[in-house]
């Protein structure tokens, strides 16, 4: 697909990135309890990543990039991922009536490299490719992680109304 000036690729997931793409995933949910929040959010993050979910979340993984081809795209620097950006299939488009980026992480050693940067063009090139009730890409970022606040900003994000949530 492209590559970085570090000499990552940005390619779509392929089944064959699923060992690699978890451990990831445990970045990304292991950062958002650990970066946004107490020792409680920590836990219920930690919590959910069990065996089972493992195994559902790779599923739909590979159902929403079988799909929509490019929805799913993977930073590989030639030994394994070192990112990763999840942008909801199309036939999703109407939970938001837009283009939904679900995840974008990156390994912390790759931060400030660029590489976020050409995850964050594959994410807005494939939504620009849907089919969509309104030309947006939304995305739900805590207010206390700052880091993704900024990089988010820089991509003329802003506020567009306020995701709530209770315990069920």
């Amino acid at each position: 697909m492209s590559e970085t000036p570090d000499g990552v690729e940005i390619r779509p997931y392929d089944s064959s990135d699923a060992d690699a793409f978890w451990e990831l995933k445990r970045g990304f949910e292991l950062g958002i309890g650990e970066g946004t929040g107490g020792d409680d959010k920590l836990s219920k993050y930690e919590a959910k990543l069990t065996d089972d979910y493992r195994a559902r979340y790779l599923s739909w993984v590979a159902r929403c990039a079988t799909d929509d081809p490019g929805c799913v795209v993977v930073a590989d620097d030639g030994e394994t991922l070192v990112g990763y950006a999840f942008v909801l299939p199309e036939e999703m488009t109407f939970i938001w009536d837009a283009a939904v980026l679900n995840e974008l992480f990156l390994a912390p050693d790759y931060r400030g490299s660029g590489v976020a940067d050409e995850l964050m063009e594959a994410v807005l090139d494939h939504a620009r490719s849907q089919d969509l009730p309104l030309d947006r890409l939304v995305l739900d970022v805590d207010e206390a992680n700052d880091r993704a606040r900024a990089f988010y900003d820089r991509y003329g994000f802003d506020h567009w109304g306020e995701l709530v949530a209770r315990d069920l």
